[in-house]
């Protein structure tokens, strides 16, 4: 008698996973069948015609390694002419009343200080120039 009582008031230290397993079988066969049922989804892409006019290339903007000023512009042969910030001023100024989107792209020296960067970009902030960007070289 006493080792019947000592087995019922034992606490059960096993767990009975025949259900669970059933259970997810089941769910398995469940899946296996819907899934070739579904439509994958397919997503309609907006489309957008042809632009009559071509794009127009950037005029760069060069910071030197002794922070002078140059400048290119790739639609009049790509020449490079080196300029004051007085005289880049007022040729963003004369290129921008010309075409207002063409953007301007800054390149500079990687030994060049941020603040020289940073001190052109304000200045092309101060012409209203709207399409900025920076000039990287690939590795």
């Amino acid at each position: 008698m006493s080792s019947s009582r000592r087995n019922s008031h034992q606490p059960m230290s096993q767990i009975n996973v025949v259900p669970y397993i059933d259970v997810m079988l089941v769910l398995l066969v469940i899946f296996m069948i819907t899934a070739p049922m579904l439509n994958p989804g397919q997503i309609d892409l907006p489309s957008i015609g042809k632009s009559s006019a071509p794009a127009v290339a950037p005029i760069e903007v060069m910071i030197k390694k002794d922070t002078t000023l140059a400048v290119r512009d790739h639609n009049q042969g790509g020449f490079e002419h080196p300029v004051s910030r007085v005289e880049l001023a007022a040729f963003l100024k004369q290129k921008q009343e010309k075409n207002s989107e063409q953007a301007v792209v800054i390149s500079a020296d990687k030994n060049v200080r941020y603040e020289e960067v940073i001190n052109v970009m304000d200045m092309l902030q101060q012409q209203q120039i709207k399409k900025v960007g920076l000039f990287t070289k690939p590795r």
